[in-house]
């Protein structure tokens, strides 16, 4: 899979792909990352990216002209112009895109390339979102200076999802946000699983080494050895946490009857 970021800030991404998975991914061939420096497709000797907007207003605008000739200089045509599948995806970050999700991320990560405008100043001109852009993408209800960061969210969040990157495919499967039981292809055969597929809601705490620390123990259920129990646990864990900090998403999860009923006992308990 191939990532493409075009930005006036390329140096910001240096650091970010020199540590963790985004570096082992690359180094070991199942990724690759090119960063492109918008201003090498000016003409003027002040190589200049934007301008001011049209009926007035606060700051400035990103011209469509170098980012067009950006895209073209990546053979990436005009959306209308390019054929469908998983071949490229051109995406916008801005404030006004649609929430990125895990599901995007899901998405994402079935397609050959991915090419990432990052929005500087009061955005990018709407034209090159109209020919060029496939989805505009937000990661947040908040404004940042620019869409560095952005670009390099999602390229995380995506590649992790790729088959090979992470160092055990698991991973990708029983954390926050991720499928349901359904879903899950990952697990010894023959040998039960104690966990569930998040299927949109969070994932559950976790424990480690030592089994007390500061005087506080780590809950004796998950050291017992027995699968079921550990399994039920933790569904009521991620029904607890997803309550308190993320009701919202327990509309769209995939429950199940039991998984109700447990909700149903976690709002009586906080009642009482």
């Amino acid at each position: 899979m191939r990532f493409e970021i075009v930005t006036i800030f390329p140096g910001f991404f240096a650091g970010f792909f020199e540590h963790g998975i985004v570096r082992r991914a690359q180094t070991e061939g199942l990724v690759t990352v090119g960063v492109h420096d918008l201003r090498t497709f000016t003409h003027d000797r002040h190589r200049t990216v934007d301008d001011r907007p049209f009926g007035g207003g606060e700051g400035m605008v990103l011209k469509p002209e170098p980012i067009a000739e950006a895209l073209e200089a990546m053979e990436v045509r005009a959306k209308g112009a390019r054929a469908s599948g998983n071949g490229t995806r051109v995406i916008l970050l801005s404030a006004q895109g649609r929430p990125f999700t895990q599901a995007v991320a899901r998405e994402l990560a079935t397609l050959e390339r991915v090419v990432l405008l990052c929005g500087r100043y009061e955005g990018v001109d709407e034209r090159i979102n109209q020919l060029y852009c496939d989805m505009e993408l937000s990661i947040g209800d908040y404004v940042l200076s620019g869409g560095e960061l952005a670009a390099a969210v999602v390229l995380d969040a995506t590649m992790r999802l790729i088959p090979g990157v992470l160092g055990n495919e698991a991973s990708g499967e029983f954390e926050s946000f991720g499928v349901a039981d359904a879903a899950i292809t990952s697990g010894q055969e023959g040998v039960p699983r104690s966990q569930h597929g998040a299927g949109g809601l969070l994932d559950y705490p976790h424990y480690t080494r030592p089994a007390e620390f500061a005087g506080v123990r780590a809950p004796e259920v998950l050291m017992n050895g027995d699968h079921l129990q550990i399994r039920r646990w933790r569904r009521e864990q991620q029904l607890r946490k997803t309550l308190e900090n993320r009701p919202d998403l327990l509309e769209g999860a995939a429950l199940s009857e039991e998984d109700r009923r447990v909700l149903k006992s976690i709002r009586e308990e906080s009642a009482s």
